[in-house]
């Protein structure tokens, strides 16, 4: 009986996030680019309404059914509380309290893992100072890689799509007026006819978007017990898009100018709740990259839902390496533990790494099935494996030994077709 009730209560959950959507909720009016970028008038959003009626209710019916019994009553237990806590925050979008929700869903940049040391706030000063005044340009031999059109760019996605997605791949459209290079769902991916694009963007696509979300909504939508599990709400939002970005790392899509920008992006939100305002961080864009456009684009994904005079964010933006840092300790721990199978578990559904002792209890008694769609590195776990032993070796190695010998040993040693410019 407790299964069935809680299979019900996940049935009101996935009810309950789907009557809700964040970053929909959040969007700016265009107009207010064109003002802070002409005129230097800093923008007053406005929100439109939300009905959050059907929300609560389902959260409320949902909580009856749970008996929080275990770790799949505990699993429950915490997607109820984050998809309420959304609510609220959608509900006092432009107000103080709109930091304390997203605080709650996605943390700060100054908070520690649980090894009670390791802050994102840290990897990212660390990615920002080691990526300063290289040469992006020169990290690439003259001629090596080739610019592609839309069209080329969408044929060979849709080729990779195909392979992987046995028919149930996204239908790729080509189209204008998109504020990035592409835009990516699990029914269409949407190519920006005017960008200029790279083999590497083809790979660093279907990486992230296409092999870790598209995968896991649509394996978590084959899941008839919990379909909650292909459901995108905030709790899970972490663990998704650190498990997108190591993706990249591990299939070798990554390049260091997106890493800097996920970097600066944890920056540019302390710096927020540290008092910057919208304009002050904008400027801290700019001298990143000199782009108004982008730079304004970069700064209102931190103040969308926030205080344009600071001190209140969205902090969602700090999930990619907090994300990429639990992912990865998580994945080098299972692997010591002898328990790579719970690796291949990360792909029944989108999920926190906490829900997974619930999830693989699930799976052992049937009632969650084997994800059908996942990338190479994870149908074929042998090079994942091999490298992560190997990277838990290297945890223990002390690296300012090595590195003051090889500064000594290479001080005079002459520099190299102008890899830092």
């Amino acid at each position: 009986m407790t299964r069935e009730k809680q299979i019900i209560a996940a049935g009101h959950l996935n009810a309950a996030s789907a009557s809700i959507r964040i970053l929909k909720s959040l969007i700016w009016d265009d107009d207010h680019k064109k003002a802070f970028i002409k005129f230097g008038k800093l923008p007053s959003p406005e929100y439109e309404p939300v009905d959050l009626k059907d929300c609560f209710q389902h959260i409320k019916d949902a909580r009856q059914h749970i008996e929080n019994k275990g770790v799949v009553g505990e699993w429950l237990t915490r997607a109820a509380n984050s998809i309420e806590t959304t609510a609220q925050m959608l509900g006092s979008r432009g107000t103080p309290e709109f930091f304390t929700h997203s605080s709650a869903l996605y943390g700060v940049p100054t908070e520690t893992l649980i090894d009670r040391k390791t802050r994102v706030i840290d990897l990212a000063r660390h990615m920002d100072e080691t990526l300063d005044g290289l040469d992006f340009e020169n990290l690439v031999i003259d001629g090596y890689e080739k610019w592609l059109t839309a069209e080329e760019f969408a044929e060979r996605l849709k080729e990779h799509l195909g392979y992987h997605f046995d028919g149930q791949e996204p239908e790729i459209q080509i189209v204008e007026n998109i504020p990035s290079k592409a835009l990516a769902g699990s029914r269409r991916i949407r190519v920006n006819r005017d960008a200029r694009f790279t083999p590497r963007d083809v790979d660093q696509l279907l990486q992230h978007e296409a092999l870790i979300h598209v995968a896991t909504t649509l394996n978590g939508r084959q899941q008839d017990n919990f379909p909650l599990l292909g459901r995108a709400h905030a709790r899970v939002t972490e663990i998704q898009e650190g498990l997108a970005v190591f993706a990249e790392i591990i299939s070798g899509a990554m390049d260091p100018r997106r890493f800097r920008r996920l970097a600066d992006r944890v920056i540019a939100i302390q710096m927020s709740i540290d008092g910057a305002d919208f304009k002050e961080v904008f400027d801290y864009y700019m001298e990143c990259d000199p782009d108004p456009e982008e730079a304004y684009d970069n700064t209102r994904r931190i103040f969308r839902g926030g205080i344009i005079a600071g001190g209140a964010p969205f902090t969602k933006d700090m999930v990619y390496l907090n994300g990429l840092l639990r992912v990865h300790n998580f994945m080098r721990t299972v692997v010591k533990l002898g328990r790579a199978d719970l690796i291949r578990l990360l792909f029944v559904g989108k999920m926190d790494l906490e829900d997974v002792p619930a999830l693989a209890t699930l799976a052992a008694e049937g009632l969650i099935e084997p994800g059908k769609f996942m990338p190479l590195w994870a149908k074929d776990l042998r090079f994942l494996v091999s490298y992560m032993s190997y990277s838990g070796f290297l945890n223990q190695v002390k690296m300012p030994g090595f590195q003051a010998y090889y500064e000594k040993a290479l001080s005079d040693v002459p520099q190299l077709w102008d890899v830092l410019g």
